[in-house]
């Protein structure tokens, strides 16, 4: 898998996702946008892949949406909204790729991270950040309502309270205000600590039975928008499917024998 602005290292069954749109400072562009769902679809697909890590080569996560790139789907006709929605569809697709890929996902944030950056790590499983790190949705100043997913994501990770804070200042918030929101899970002092940090959250899920991380992601998606009884019920449904898995046989096996289970994800 060959891209323009991301780099793919996947080592020991854990994926690196690196944006590289530098100049742009990540801006996201349409191009950008399809590259991050082409990415996480296939990855998607890769037994040997148990876990992703999410980041930016550039000075800064994200600067938000590539308003010049987008500005030239705007045709100035009337059916231009229309149209201008209909070409923006990858940006709506990246989100939902990363959200829908049944591996874990973990951001990893440094410096400024704007619109359509915090659309994207909303859509991660995880959040870590780095000391220097701000977040702001920023669609408001330039006169937008956010679309891209956050909206809809941010009230399941941080309450409705913080979300509405969020959305209605547009203002920044810095990596100690969304810890205590509960927006990242963690912060670091420095880029170095927060990669490592990474890899080794990814590293511990690697560590367990990928076709039962796989069912615990598909479960947890599924119940944010069901009652719990409707939730347990897809739980149930799972387990019974990794009841007949080779990987449940091997920790049985592996506990009896005192050592570790080396799963296949079968």
């Amino acid at each position: 898998m060959t891209y323009k602005y991301i780099e793919l290292e996947i080592k020991e069954s854990i994926a690196t996702v690196t944006m590289t749109r530098e100049k742009s400072l990540n801006a996201v562009s349409l191009e950008l946008a399809s590259e991050i769902t082409d990415v996480f679809r296939k990855l998607s697909a890769m037994d040997d892949v148990r876990a992703v890590i999410l980041k930016s080569k550039a000075r800064i996560f994200c600067a938000g949406l590539d308003l010049k790139d987008a500005a030239g789907n705007f045709t100035g006709t009337t059916r231009a909204p229309f149209d201008m929605i209909k070409k923006s569809q990858p940006l709506f697709d990246c989100c939902n790729a990363i959200e829908e890929c049944p591996k874990p996902v973990i951001a990893a944030v440094h410096g400024q991270c704007i619109g359509a950056g915090f659309h994207i790590i909303a859509a991660c499983d995880m959040r870590l950040c780095t000391q220097d790190a701000t977040f702001c949705l920023k669609e408001p100043k330039i006169g937008l309502c956010a679309d891209m997913g956050a909206l809809q994501r941010l009230p399941l990770i941080i309450g409705q309270g913080y979300a509405r804070e969020i959305a209605f200042t547009v203002a920044f918030y810095n990596a100690q205000q969304v810890e205590k929101m509960g927006l990242v899970n963690h912060v670091y002092a420095d880029q170095a600590a927060l990669y490592e940090a990474a890899r080794e959250m990814a590293r511990q899920i690697t560590e367990n039975a990928p076709l039962a991380i796989e069912c615990t992601k598909e479960v947890l998606n599924f119940s944010r928008s069901t009652s719990v009884s409707e939730g347990m019920d897809l739980a149930i449904q799972k387990n019974m499917f990794l009841l007949t898995t080779d990987d449940l046989k091997e920790a049985f096996v592996a506990f009896m024998e005192k050592r570790k289970p080396d799963f296949k994800g079968k």
